[in-house]
This record gives C-alpha cells, sequence and structure tokens, in this order.
C-alpha cells in the first residue's frame, strides 16, 4: 500500500520519546471527544495462535496509508503453536507511529490490548502508569490466570489502580457479532483480533477500507470467513462508537514534514532487502540465483523471491545450508548474481563452502540475518552477534566484506550495497541484518529507477595474456589493477576454458600451485583486494563540537539516535556516526576516534565492534552491550551515554 508526500522534507523539532502531546478538540457529531496527539505506542499482545502478527500488520498498513511515520517491533515465541494460555506462549506486536520523523518502536506502550492473563504478565511491567490497557475479560477466569501465577483476578484485586482500565468482553462480543454466519463458536472466536483491531481502527481514526479489502482477497476460497472477519472488524468500531467506556477518540496526523517528496509504502527488512537483491540483478542485467535453506529469520526472503521469476530469479530450496550454498556458488561461476540466505547457525556450516568462494574470487552474496546465539539459540529474537564469525569465521585467510544495514528500509540500498562490492571486486561479501530489522516495518521512498547504480559488468571474452613466443592464451587470474578483481569468465565460452577448486592457484595462470612464495602473495593479494574496496567515508553528525562519540554498526541506529536527539534536546553534547561498512572500515574512521575523548560502543553482543576498533586503531573504545534478545530501548542508552559523558 503506497501513500504521497508531497510536502518539503523538514525535520521535526524534539526529541523521540517526549511527553505524548495532546491537543483536545470539540467533541464529534456523535458526542465523543476526539483529542490530537503527535505519536502513540500500542502493543497487540495475545497467544500466538490469537492472531496478533497479522492485527499488528494490519494496523500497520492502515497506518502507512494514512501517512504516519511509524516504527513496529513484532515479538513471537519460537514455536509454531506454543502452549495456549502460558507465558512462553505470548505473541506481541508493537506500533510506534507519529505526526513527526521517529526511529524506533518505542520504549513503552501508552495502549495494551491483552488477549488473556498471560499477555496481561508478559507485558505489564513494560506498561507505564498512566497508560490504557484493554483488556478481554472474557479469558480471566480460574484456570487461565493460575496458568501464569495469578492467584487473584487482576481486575479485582487493585494492583491494575494506576492504569486507566477497559475490561471488554472481546470473545462473547465477537460470538455475537457472528451469530448469524452459522460458524460454530470456536470458529467465531477466532475472529476476536479482528473485533480488537475494528475497536483500535475507531479509536485512531485509521482507514477501514484496505482491512476490509486484505481479508476479502486472503480468505477468498472461503467467503462466508472473510464475511464473519470483515463483520467482526466493523463489529468493533461499532462498539467503541457507541459505548460509553471509551468516551474519548484519538487524532494523530500525518507526518507530511517528515518525508521528501515522493510515493511511499511501508516495508520490512527482509522484504526490503528482497526487492534490494532483485534490483541489483536487475541493474547488473544478471539473473538472480537464491540458493537457501529455510532458518528463521531469514526464510521470508526466499518465500518472497520465489514469487518473482518474471524478473529472472531462480530460487532453489536445498535440502541442508551447505547444498544451498554451494548451488549459489555454482550458479555464481555460471555467470549469475548468486545468493544465499541463511542465520548465524547456517552461516557456521556454510563456512568452507565461502572460503572456497574466496579462492575462486567469485561475486557471491551471504545474507546472514542475525538472531540470539549460541548453537539455536534464541530463533525468533535479535542479536548482532555474528559480526566476529562474519569476519573471522573460515579457515586460513580468507578476508570477506560486511555491509550492515541500519533501518529496515536501508536493507534495500545495503543490500544493492553489497552487490556492488561483490561484482565489481568480485568477492563474496557478507550483508549482516539481525531479526529486529527484518520483522520490523517503517515507511520506505520508493526510488526513481533512474537514480539507482549501475551494476553491469563485463565477462571475458577472449584471450588477455600474451606468451613470451606471442602465443594469445586467457589467465584466469590476471587482474584488473585497480580493483585488484580477476576476470569473470563464463564456463562454455570458447577458449576461456580454466581450473577451478581450493587449492592454492598461481597469480596469473590459476595453476594448481604449492610454491611457498606464490602463496604469500596471493594470501597478500587477496587481502589486499578487500582492503582496497571503495567505500564511502563515514558521516559525523556533531553539531556543537562534543567531547563524547557514540559509534555504532547495524541495527541499533534507531536507539543510537533517538538517544542523541534526547540528550542534545537537554543541552548535552553527544557526537554520533554510525558504520555500514565493517570490512573494510572507511578510510577516516580511525582520524574520527582521535578527535574524541570518549568513544562509546553500543551492540547487541558482547563488545564485537569495540574490539575490532580497540585492535585495529588502539582507541579505549567503551562497550556497553545487551544480549536479552530485544533492541535497545533509547531511555536506556540516553542515561547510560549521559553517565559516559559525566564520568
Amino acid at each position: 500500500m503506497t501513500s504521497q508526500v508531497s510536502s518539503p522534507a523538514e525535520q521535526a523539532d524534539g526529541a523521540e520519546g517526549a511527553v505524548v502531546g495532546e491537543q483536545r478538540t470539540p467533541p464529534a457529531p456523535g458526542g465523543k471527544e476526539v483529542r490530537r496527539l503527535d505519536r502513540v505506542i500500542i502493543r497487540f499482545a495475545g497467544d500466538s495462535g490469537d492472531g496478533m502478527q497479522l492485527t499488528g500488520d494490519r494496523f500497520t498498513s492502515e497506518t502507512a496509508s494514512f501517512g504516519n511515520d511509524l516504527s513496529t517491533l513484532p515479538n513471537f515465541p519460537a514455536e509454531i503453536r506454543a502452549p495456549a494460555g502460558t507465558l512462553p506462549g505470548v505473541s506481541s506486536f508493537q506500533l510506534h507511529f507519529a505526526d513527526h520523523d521517529i526511529l524506533t518502536p518505542g520504549d513503552a506502550p501508552n495502549v495494551l490490548v491483552a488477549m488473556n492473563p498471560a499477555a496481561l504478565k508478559a507485558n505489564i511491567a513494560d506498561v507505564p502508569r498512566g497508560a490504557e490497557i484493554i483488556i478481554n475479560t472474557d479469558e480471566f477466569t480460574k484456570r487461565p490466570m493460575a496458568k501464569v501465577g495469578y492467584e487473584t483476578s487482576p481486575l479485582e484485586d487493585g494492583s491494575l489502580g494506576g492504569y486507566n482500565i477497559h475490561q471488554v468482553p472481546l470473545t462473547t462480543l465477537t460470538v455475537e457479532a457472528l451469530k448469524d454466519f452459522g460458524l460454530s463458536r470456536k470458529e467465531a472466536e477466532r475472529s476476536k483480533n479482528m473485533f480488537a483491531l475494528g475497536l483500535l481502527s475507531w479509536m485512531y481514526h485509521r482507514p477501514t477500507e484496505g482491512t476490509e479489502n486484505f481479508l476479502r482477497q486472503k480468505f477468498a476460497k472461503k467467503p462466508d470467513i472473510a464475511e464473519a472477519n470483515v463483520a467482526a472488524f466493523r463489529a468493533g468500531w461499532n462498539f467503541g462508537e457507541t459505548t460509553e467506556d471509551f468516551a474519548v477518540s484519538y487524532e494523530v496526523a500525518p507526518a507530511t514534514r517528515a518525508f521528501p517528496t515522493g510515493t511511499y509504502r511501508n516495508i520490512s527488512g527482509n522484504l526490503a532487502l528482497s526487492y534490494g537483491l532483485i534490483t541489483a540483478s536487475r541493474q547488473a542485467d544478471l539473473p538472480l540465483y537464491l540458493g537457501s535453506y529455510p532458518i528463521t529469520p531469514a526464510s521470508d526472503i526466499l518465500h518472497e523471491l520465489s514469487k518473482h521469476k518474471n524478473f529472472g530469479v531462480r530460487t532453489f530450496q536445498a535440502e541442508d545450508e551447505i547444498a544451498g550454498i554451494g548451488a549459489a556458488l555454482g550458479a555464481a561461476f555460471g555467470g549469475a548474481l548468486g545468493v544465499t540466505t541463511t542465520s548465524g547457525p547456517g552461516v557456521a556450516l556454510k563456512s568452507e563452502t565461502i572460503g572456497l568462494a574466496v579462492s575462486l574470487e567469485l561475486p557471491l552474496l551471504i545474507v546472514d540475518i542475525q538472531r540470539g546465539g549460541p548453537s539455536t539459540g534464541l530463533p525468533t529474537k535479535t542479536e548482532q552477534a555474528d559480526l566476529l564469525q562474519a569476519m573471522y569465521g573460515r579457515n586460513g585467510e580468507a578476508p570477506v566484506p560486511v555491509v550492515a544495514p541500519r533501518t529496515p528500509a536501508d536493507c534495500f540500498d545495503a543490500a544493492i550495497d553489497a552487490a556492488r562490492i561483490a561484482l565489481t571486486y568480485r568477492t563474496p561479501v557478507f550483508l549482516l541484518s539481525d531479526g529486529y530489522l527484518a520483522n520490523g516495518s517503517e515507511p520506505w521512498r520508493i526510488p526513481d529507477v533512474a537514480d539507482l547504480p549501475d551494476l553491469k559488468v563485463q565477462f571475458a571474452s577472449g584471450p588477455n595474456q600474451r606468451l613470451a613466443d606471442g602465443t594469445e592464451v586467457f589467465w584466469p587470474f590476471k587482474r584488473d589493477p585497480q580493483t585488484l578483481a580477476r576476470p569473470w569468465a563464463v564456463p562454455g565460452t570458447p577458449g576461456l576454458e580454466h581450473r577451478i577448486g581450493g587449492i592454492e592457484k598461481q597469480d596469473g595462470t590459476g595453476n594448481i600451485s604449492y610454491d611457498p612464495a606464490n602463496h604469500d602473495f596471493m594470501v597478500r593479494t587477496r587481502q589486499a583486494k578487500i582492503d582496497g574496496i571503495q567505500v564511502p567515508d563515514l558521516d559525523l553528525d556533531d553539531p556543537d563540537g562534543a567531547r563524547t562519540l557514540v559509534l555504532g554498526w547495524g541495527s541499533t541506529y534507531g536507539p543510537i539516535t533517538a538517544a542523541v536527539r534526547r540528550l542534545r534536546g537537554a543541552g548535552t553534547p553527544v557526537a554520533q556516526a554510525h558504520l555500514r561498512h565493517l570490512n573494510p572500515f572507511p578510510r577516516n574512521l580511525g582520524e574520527v576516534l582521535k578527535r574524541y575523548d570518549k568513544v562509546v560502543v553500543p551492540e547487541m553482543n558482547l563488545g564485537q565492534l569495540a574490539t575490532l576498533i580497540r585492535a585495529k586503531y588502539l582507541v579505549d573504545a567503551q562497550s556497553y552491550t545487551q544480549v536479552n534478545g530485544m533492541p535497545f530501548k533509547a531511555e536506556q542508552l540516553s542515561k547510560v551515554l549521559e553517565e559516559a559523558i559525566n564520568d
């Protein structure tokens, strides 16, 4: 779903995370008061089978079409269907939307929709006093409450006294609304998430037509079910309109000042990355080949790319991780843009073939959607703990460039950038996203095709070396003097037959060589090729001449930037820089680091970037780390940075 923004770009004043602004307007014709807010954070929570992700997705889509800036945080268990009514089985979806530029899903919800006791108990600690909580009272019976440790009902024991509680029998109201559809009670109960969505849509003046069309398309083969869900959705809207419990509704105006002129759509990180890969292949005029084995949270990329055969995309769901990357590397040898997608455990299995790609010097994209580890770890939770694995997780000296997007929308540009490096320098490239970016979403400005980079490559077409006797031959490892890239010779081209494999090659000829001096030269040349990759200088944001620099990479960009805005808004100077290119680092990074008395590096690992910075630049970088499977919060980082500045 797209929306048009025609106003000039203008950054909203004030720091993200400030108190929600509120303006009262006269009552609507129906007699209910309408209040205008500048931003809202809503969290839907229930069992993993209650449809919370779908509910959040639909609310997000309508919010995007309305023109708000937004950021989302889906949070769900690893099990396909976790035990109902239990704390481990709680699934939630948080959405932050505003009339100005925002960067994170928000620290704490202003509104919590709790579909059962487990959802309430799992999320109440994050909800600030005074917030609104909409509770499905039908589920607050003795057994569900006992299952999560409630000895008395929180609806009656006064423990929720500091909140604005709305007790709504969502299940009963949904079943009553659908009584004429001939559904069993169990079937009707499944639509209670649509009732909740309708209620929240009324409460925040969200469009409804898109959701109704979506439901009819989703259940096109079951029109009765489609209409039942539409009826539940409308019943939720009408309940908000008519009940006395909801005396106020809210408006959040479109964020017209936050965006440059253009056409926008809501997009998740994995979807943006998929589109970036397709775009890169079209700009390179190469077929795209994905060799992949399904793994959370990367599988969405395989699913999405499989829909786009019309763009020359071929997808291969392999029997395991090793077969997936082997097929992708074979496709690269055959002249395609080879891609493999995975997460941390899969990278470990692919490491030998990544080393082979380094030796063969062929373009290959390794997309690592990081998750909590080690081993199986936390499949649906986020982490940044694969940086050192991407840098060094292979035998021998096997350098690989590393690129990391910073927001869901930035995954599109990062994928194109990674492809540029792979194609230009004939090398495998790591693209390090993570679960937070992959599943989160935000508005994305659809680019003009004319502004996209030209990635076309020239395949080898004939001999490139004259021997002493005048014979012209093809040398597969004769390098471009600027990039040190070797020729890309497509199999079947007459006269370009050459030997491939993992054994060391002789410089130039590519023949097998065990010569010590040649091996030393080839190792150093492969490293020099990576060191010589052209990447942009690091952008430094320091308007006040600060003495402390906060340096981040990847998905920490949003929380760090929000924290920096808070500090600057309070009069505390702090500088910020954020890395996309982690190997090689930008050439001016060392110079930037030396300008500051203190360098703080927040990471969702135990300090991997900080370790690299200390080793390479001999800078006493202070590491601030978190590995709880969740992204940083802006308030949390602002306090840490303030302490570092004042220390």
